[in-house]
């Protein structure tokens, strides 16, 4: 069996990540995989809807395959490692676009690349395990995968504190927010399929498998969250957790653990969130391929996996080591047009 499952059950077209020793990481053949599923059953009258799932009950999908990303790096391969993203990033473009229902069955982890494949389609239906996070900036990297598109609609500086912090959420709270479209029963799954497989609409499928969410304990800091994440830049936003440390173990919290974060990464993170209030998903998508493009030729993104992923010595050496070491001009010069810029195919 490989990485990928693509199967045709009735009115439903069924595709499975399937690499649960991974998490189901999104690797080469997984991203080609779900693009050819996508085009065909796009261009099936049979298929009404797509679904997607991830095996092995731990995960959706964890992320993508930044161990493979980061050897490509390190042998000098950028080229390759870009190829990668550029392919990854149509394909979200892709999902964003896809004219029919696209389910995505989320009950355990999803972050980073599984949020590509999962965040953009119409419909999102949360299992009682699920768990989101965009964690990049934790290992040098960056909210991506259309982030900069998806985090800055987010109600009030919730984006913003998503991308800075790298902060777990729950389903009540995915809910909340819109990153969950529907809470349905753990074990359902099948019976999910089977509905979808017979034509049922989606909504009426989600709906007849409901339970409630649970509870909302980030989303109902709502107030907090966006006083905290009002500062103008990096600093004044530290300066604010530093002033509300005293009397919030919330904000204490907060800033512990930006104080770990790559300070380029969320220099980076506070920028394309700014920028892509204003951008399309498409423009996005080229934005966030500028901004690879740079990461790849950088240093932290590979010291943040080498200290988290594989030594797992939890002690990146950042460069710089400080936000106020932080050269506004090497920040602004990873937004900066490419020489060929992220093109879409035109179907």
């Amino acid at each position: 069996m490989g990485d990928i499952l693509i199967e045709r059950r009735g009115a439903l077209g069924l595709v499975t990540l399937n690499r649960p020793q991974a998490l189901n990481a999104l690797n080469d053949a997984m991203v080609d995989g779900l693009q050819a599923a996508l085009t065909d059953f796009r261009d099936d009258p049979a298929i009404r809807h797509v679904a997607i799932r991830g095996a092995g009950g731990k995960a959706f999908c964890a992320g993508g395959d930044i161990r493979l990303m980061h050897e490509y790096g390190q042998t000098g391969r950028h080229a390759v490692a870009l190829d990668f993203w550029a392919r990854e990033y149509r394909l979200n473009a892709f999902i964003k676009r896809f004219p029919k229902p696209y389910i995505a069955l989320v009950d355990g982890i999803v972050m980073g690349g599984g949020v590509g494949v999962s965040l953009h389609g119409s419909h999102r239906l949360a299992g009682p395990n699920y768990l989101f996070a965009m964690p990049e900036v934790g290992i040098g990297f960056f909210p991506d995968v259309g982030a900069t598109y998806a985090l800055p609609r987010l109600p009030g500086a919730f984006g913003m504190y998503l991308a800075l912090t790298g902060a777990r959420l729950r389903r009540g709270d995915a809910l909340a927010l819109g990153l969950a479209t529907h809470s349905v029963r753990g074990g359902a799954e099948e019976g999910i399929l089977d509905a979808l497989a017979a034509g049922e609409a989606a909504d009426a499928v989600a709906a007849r498998f409901a339970e409630p969410a649970g509870e909302t304990p980030v989303f109902g800091r709502a107030a907090e969250i966006d006083r905290l994440f009002a500062g103008a830049d990096l600093p004044a936003i530290m300066a604010g957790l530093e002033a509300a440390a005293p009397d919030s173990p919330f904000a204490a919290e907060l800033m512990a653990g930006m104080a770990k974060r790559s300070p380029t990464s969320m220099a980076i993170a506070m920028e394309q969130i700014r920028r892509g209030a204003t951008l399309d998903f498409e423009a996005a998508m080229v934005l966030e391929f500028r901004i690879v493009s740079r990461i790849v030729h950088g240093h932290d993104f590979y010291e943040g996996v080498r200290a988290l992923i594989i030594d797992k010595d939890n002690r990146p050496h950042w460069q710089p080591d400080s936000i106020a070491g932080l050269d506004p001009a090497a920040i602004a010069a990873h937004f900066q047009p490419l020489d060929e810029d992220l093109r879409f195919a035109e179907d």
